[in-house]
């Protein structure tokens, strides 16, 4: 009986996953992570700029709870899969590394278009 068990063990049957696994399914999750947090950015300077309307405004702030939840629940995602540490150190190097080029500007719409050239 024990040499079925040393036999088990050796060819592979361990139910402890690999460290291995992990590492592309965190670095996916981060990317993910990363991705929400360039739409946050991007969004916040929308609502911010002047040249966006009060009812995109408002659109804009809903989109941005809504971001700003799923941020989060990402990060509670990370932490319960790989562990809080690993969750806060995604967390810090996201928003250490993100960055939203400034030439980024709002869509705006035709008719405020042929006002910036007329």
């Amino acid at each position: 009986m024990p040499t079925a068990i040393l036999d088990a063990n050796s060819t592979g049957l361990d139910s402890n996953p690999k460290p291995e696994a992990e590492e592309p399914a965190l670095a996916a999750s981060c990317d993910e992570l990363s991705g929400l947090r360039f739409l946050i950015v991007l969004a916040a300077r929308w609502e911010a700029s002047k040249s966006v309307d009060p009812e995109c405004r408002a659109e804009l702030r809903l989109e941005l709870d809504h971001l700003h939840a799923l941020y989060f629940e990402k990060i509670d995602a990370i932490a319960m899969h790989f562990g809080v540490q690993q969750a806060m150190d995604a967390q810090k190097e996201v928003e250490r590394t993100v960055k939203v080029p400034r030439s980024m500007m709002p869509a705006i719409s035709p008719d405020d278009r042929e006002k910036l050239y007329f």
